[in-house]
């Protein structure tokens, strides 16, 4: 499903566990690291893409987490022109997303990278809340940004952690 602008509509993930630190996992084969996130189906609203998304990435079930927020409006972010398949149509161009903040309510050991039958990722780990914003692949960088600010204050909130005084990208 693409846009009429050339955007596939799609919802991201920030998993948060108790010490307000966020889930940080790499994809298959590859060095690039991320959260968790992907693609609508037409019949589906942000909401339950991502609850489809968690439970195939992660392992995790709504009952596992409990969601704090959601980003305003769509976050946007084009492809860089290498990774645009230009031979199909319609063509896609880049992604827009919107973010869901979720906590973990439970233990890390509901966590399973192979839920799925083909896993998007190997490995995984917990960072600090602006790391993925300095680390995620470039093309990606704002639209991390964007989401975080916006969670930031839910986080603080949340976690009683001063996300403010931790080291921004």
């Amino acid at each position: 499903m693409i846009d009429a602008d050339g955007y596939r509509p799609n919802v991201g993930i920030v998993l948060l566990n108790q010490d307000g630190r966020l889930f940080w996992a790499r994809r298959v084969n590859r060095d690039g690291w991320q959260f968790p996130q992907g693609g609508m189906r037409s019949d589906e609203t942000p909401l339950e893409a991502m609850y489809r998304e968690l439970e195939e990435e992660t392992g995790l079930s709504a009952h596992h987490v409990e969601v704090l927020g959601a980003t305003r409006g769509w976050l946007r972010y084009k492809l860089p022109n290498r990774f645009v398949r230009h031979h199909q149509r319609p063509t896609c161009i880049g992604q827009k997303q919107v973010w869901f903040l979720l906590r973990l309510t439970g233990g890390e050991d509901a966590l399973c990278l192979n839920a799925c039958e083909k896993p998007e990722f190997d490995q995984w780990r917990w960072v600090d809340f602006w790391y993925p914003a300095a680390n995620v692949v470039n093309f990606k960088r704002e639209v991390y940004e964007r989401a975080l600010r916006q969670f930031a204050p839910l986080v603080e909130t949340a976690c009683c952690v001063e996300i403010g005084n931790l080291p921004r990208p």
